[in-house]
């Protein structure tokens, strides 16, 4: 692990711009089960009568506001992923000017919370939420305190959460900021993910960088195309990566 940090480290120094894609396994560190898993999708359609595909879907919210909701804040919001290091830790690289850019997967938004400045969120952040009408914005603790649906004050209608919801396209502006970051950088740094990610793979062929780096927790049969894999949770990585850092100071 010393030899590959040493090396992660020199990628990162020679790197004129860096950027990182961060994928479900970020999530999965901090204790994250995803809804399609099928563990949670089974106990989801035992408790609610339809599979999460159904429920947390645009037909859903427009037809049936109330089951929406309960799902939404029970299931999304109350399993939310734990705060792990890893966020921190990159926002401790940015602030060191050794991450130019960070883009996220999840809703969750851990990169900004943590201190990140330069994030995308491809799928929306749970703290953005608007009227569909008049465009009010509300924070998420409205969202979750509401006793049922929560509607706008002012138009009387569902609030919507600004997050991609299944079926749902990318924000096509989202998009186009991923393939400008991932096209202009010289190091590009997969975390929790994978060369085939569903989420990633369209943006990983825009790369033409020197040098690509991976940190997931199992291996998968693409990591040899990569310049340096570590086999591991990024959270027990990017710490010991700013730790370096910070004895040369």
């Amino acid at each position: 692990m010393c030899s590959k940090l040493s090396y992660l480290k020199s990628f990162l120094d020679e790197s004129s711009y860096t950027v990182a894609l961060c994928g479900s396994g970020m999530m999965e560190e901090g204790g994250f089960i995803g809804v399609k898993k099928q563990e949670r999708d089974y106990e989801i359609e035992a408790a609610y009568g339809y599979s999460a595909d159904e429920i947390f879907s645009s037909a859903f919210y427009n037809t049936r506001p109330e089951l929406f909701f309960e799902f939404y804040k029970k299931e999304m919001l109350e399993h939310a992923p734990r705060a792990t290091q890893s966020s921190p830790a990159m926002a401790s690289l940015e602030h060191l000017g050794k991450l130019n850019c960070v883009v996220c997967s999840n809703i969750y938004d851990q990169a900004r919370l943590a201190g990140c400045k330069n994030v995308i969120n491809l799928h929306g952040s749970i703290y953005e939420n608007q009227c569909p009408r008049c465009k009010r914005n509300y924070p998420l603790e409205y969202i979750k305190s509401a006793k049922r649906v929560p509607l706008c004050e002012t138009c009387g209608i569902p609030v919507r959460p600004l997050v991609n919801l299944f079926g749902e396209q990318v924000d096509s502006q989202l998009m186009t900021r991923t393939t400008e970051e991932v096209s202009k950088a010289d190091l590009l740094l997969l975390l929790g993910t994978t060369l085939e990610s569903e989420v990633y793979r369209h943006y990983i062929n825009y790369f033409e960088g020197r040098r690509l780096a991976i940190i997931h927790q199992s291996e998968h049969y693409k990591d040899h195309l990569a310049d340096l894999v570590i086999v591991d949770q990024p959270q027990n990585v990017l710490p010991e990566l700013v730790k370096l850092y910070n004895a040369e100071r």
